[in-house]
């Protein structure tokens, strides 16, 4: 339907007219265009998306036994020390034991600890399935630690996976560290974690009965698979675990004697992912594989397959009819060339205004200009109002919180969970007495500069400002995106803020402005994070002990002597997860308010690379312990 111009008003036409006119008259040939487009569109789409398939799953898989293993290497790396100095050793049996059966009830990843001296001497303790933990004090090996099996280490040895041990209850990966005592190579401590502990990792990664999941070892047996009990194929493999993948009983891994690789998955193969296709019991299966190494003296190698029921009949379909009405379709873009130029340019400008959309860069996004076709006009009028909308909301909701969640997957990701997180927060130091000499707006333009110094030290290290708490700021590591290293990045945006705050306050100086001292806690523990609210009104937070307990430790910075430009009091709990960590110093136990117990305390230097000028102000961090 058109309209006239009518009393100033702009003529629109329905975009239904203008395609209908313009192309009716090659509905013929469209009809060949459409088909070859299809054609070539699932057939993109059908491997982009068991591309994506292929990387996501087996990335997950392999982030999620990296993070298991670790923690087993962990906690040898972090006993060694004890040994070598001689906390701990072969000659306090008695103390030994006790503190290696509290650093196995403090670690689920591991099933075996113990240290053996040179001259055969094994100290340990053994986690049963049970639960119940047994002491190791004899020298016949433990599970998880046949002798002929233990690598061989020296003083200047790493931490050292050994073969895989099989044991009558169970099957077990081993890593072990070097004990030196006065330059003497004393023993070694070796963890061991069974395979059984890795089931629930392995079967959160099966997504059905048309898929499994499995590893095999260097030598090549199948030392965990998701259908065990019963395959895809029909029967049972599961009292021949561990066995060899050709002659363990799975028709399809059999056949990967036999596997055609498929060149389709180009971006799987670059990334180590390889993918083939396999025929089993008259079946076609898809099977993916990838190394995993760093945890045996072998790479092993961690895979699933999955039915592929019709899509490799489907690839083959659509391979064959790419070319399908190609004569068409060059026809039908000379005639119809100049209406699809006019028609597709406000859809080209939307099309690059949206990708600054989706990358929230809205202070790039040009307004959507008015159209005289009546759908594209209204399609410009909403696009404006979106923005926007989207700048508005985009000043109360964090810019770099609003990416994460969008990137891990919007709700789901923001819903809310316990994880281990890295907590923490801030506070100005007399900001009362120093507000009741400044106006109201300069009061929030102090803070609103001093909020500037914050989130950006925040965002640089990958955190997540949760929110202000009057002139005080709490953040987090650890959620949405998990990150091993959360403690590290919370102390290091720690000494960003006491940089720019420094720097914020030598210009200040000079132009007579106020000096802004501030305290930081900063605390690592367990948390719920994610969506908490009610209705529409929702906020992604953080809560928890954790949270009140790096609250206290900035709050414990009120007993720092003097009055140092920046204090950083951190808990035990982080400071175990700063290896490298070299400028802190232990200010002993203190009592929290609202916490039962003591929690040892260390003060971090704001500036370990300044000057003994500046670090020489914060020479006595805390008065005295409670």
């Amino acid at each position: 339907m058109a309209e006239k111009k009518r009393n100033g008003r702009r003529i629109k036409l329905p975009l239904t007219s203008v395609v209908g006119i313009g192309f009716g008259a090659f509905v013929a040939l469209a009809i060949g265009l459409v088909l070859s487009l299809s054609v070539s569109a699932n057939f993109s789409n059908t491997f982009s998306l068991l591309n994506d398939k292929t990387i996501l799953s087996t990335d997950a898989l392999e982030a999620q036994l990296r993070t298991h293993f670790n923690s087993v290497e962990n906690a040898v790396v972090g006993l060694q020390p004890y040994f070598n100095d001689g906390t701990i050793g072969f000659e306090d049996p008695e103390r030994t034991l006790e503190d290696l059966s509290i650093a196995l009830k403090s670690n689920s990843d591991i099933t075996t600890l113990a240290a053996t001296a040179k001259d055969g001497r094994r100290l340990g303790v053994y986690r049963a399935p049970s639960g119940k933990l047994w002491r190791i004090e004899r020298d016949v090996p433990p599970p998880g630690m046949k002798e002929e099996k233990l690598p061989s280490l020296d003083q200047n040895s790493s931490p050292t996976w050994g073969p895989l041990v099989e044991h009558e209850v169970g099957l077990f990966a081993n890593v072990s560290v070097p004990l030196v005592r006065d330059g003497e190579f004393i023993g070694m401590l070796t963890a061991a974690s069974s395979m059984k502990d890795l089931s629930h990792i392995v079967s959160s990664q099966d997504e059905g009965f048309e898929n499994t999941v499995f590893i095999l070892s260097g030598d090549g047996r199948v030392i965990m698979h998701t259908d065990a009990s019963q395959l895809q194929t029909g029967g049972s493999i599961k009292d021949n675990l561990p066995g060899t993948w050709h002659n363990i009983g799975d028709p399809v891994l059999e056949a990967m004697v036999n596997e055609e690789p498929l060149d389709e998955f180009q971006r799987a193969a670059e990334l180590g992912i390889e993918v083939s296709f396999v025929e089993a019991n008259n079946d076609e299966y898809i099977i993916m594989k990838a190394e995993l190494d760093g945890f045996s003296d072998q790479p092993w190698t961690i895979g699933q397959y999955y039915l592929s029921a019709t899509v490799s009949r489907e690839v083959r379909r659509l391979a064959g009819s790419v070319f399908v009405g190609f004569g068409a379709l060059v026809i039908s873009v000379l005639i119809a060339f100049w209406i699809g130029r006019r028609v597709a340019r406000p859809l080209r400008n939307l099309a690059v205004q949206s990708e600054r959309v989706g990358t929230l860069s809205l202070n790039e996004v040009e307004p959507m200009p008015r159209s005289r076709v009546a759908e594209i006009d209204q399609v410009a009028l909403a696009f404006n109002s979106m923005v926007e909308g989207l700048k508005a909301m985009n000043t109360y909701v964090p810019r770099s919180l609003f990416i994460k969640l969008m990137r891990l997957g919007g709700g789901k990701a923001a819903e809310a969970r316990e994880a281990e997180l890295t907590i923490l927060f801030t506070d100005i130091v007399g900001f009362t007495a120093l507000s009741e000499h400044l106006s109201a707006e300069e009061t929030a333009r102090l803070l609103n500069d001093h909020f500037a110094i914050l989130v950006e030290a925040v965002e640089c290290e990958g955190g997540t400002v949760d929110k202000f708490l009057g002139d005080g700021m709490l953040a987090f590591w650890g959620a949405p995106d998990e990150r091993p290293d959360h403690a590290v990045a919370a102390v290091r945006t720690a000494r960003r803020i006491a940089a720019a705050l420094h720097a914020s306050n030598e210009r200040t100086k000079k132009e007579g402005g106020p000096q802004i001292l501030t305290r930081i806690g900063i605390h690592t523990g367990p948390a719920v994070v994610g969506n908490v609210g009610a209705l529409d009104r929702w906020n992604y937070t953080v809560v928890g002990d954790t949270v009140n307990a790096a609250e206290r430790l900035q709050t414990l910075g009120k007993e720092v002597d003097g009055a140092p430009e920046v204090t950083i009091l951190a808990s035990a709990d982080t400071v175990t997860q700063l290896p490298d960590e070299l400028h802190k110093r232990p200010v002993g136990a203190h009592h929290l308010r609202g916490r039962s117990g003591l929690m040892e305390v260390y003060w971090i230097d704001p500036f370990p690379a300044d000057t003994p000028e500046q670090t020489s102000q914060q020479e006595v961090p805390v008065s005295a312990a409670e």
